[in-house]
């Protein structure tokens, strides 16, 4: 570090060191109303994955505000099993919907592997194709995660 940026640090210490600083600036964001936007894939049958994935989301909630973010988990390919009604990760994905995450299934996937909507979790929605539902949403500046 050269002097100049040790000058630089040291004047901004004591900024950094209140929480008022933090407080204010938190504040700030939530003032502006912007909404965050966070679309989620998962298209592994590994219950691993999914609960990495919606640990993500709750977490993603408990930062920034469930009302100040729109999110999607999108779950295409192998990952549709974890939204069967009896999957290991059903309760979650109940608690998920609940708080406001959107999961969603692809129909394609679900044609391919012969599922039908009974087969389905209750709380979950669906698209025809999951690779375009986040193309899209990328495309409307959504940020994008796959755990």
């Amino acid at each position: 570090m050269n002097r100049r940026q040790i000058l630089s640090a040291a004047a901004l210490a004591p900024l950094f060191a209140t929480s008022g600083f933090w407080a204010a600036a938190h504040a700030q964001g939530a003032a502006t109303g912007k909404r965050h936007k966070l679309v989620i894939q998962v298209s592994d049958n590994d219950p691993a994955k999914w609960n990495l994935a919606l640990n993500n989301a709750r977490n993603v909630q408990d930062d920034l505000g469930a009302a100040n973010v729109d999110m999607e988990i999108v779950a295409y390919g192998p990952g549709i099993g974890m939204l069967k009604m009896e999957a290991p990760v059903a309760a979650r994905v109940s608690e998920a919907a609940k708080a406001g995450v959107k999961i969603i299934a692809c129909e394609n996937t679900m044609r391919a592997q012969k599922l039908t909507k009974d087969d389905m979790h209750a709380s979950i929605s669906y698209v025809t194709a999951g690779v375009t539902e986040i193309m899209k949403k990328q495309g409307e500046g959504w940020a994008y995660v796959r755990p």
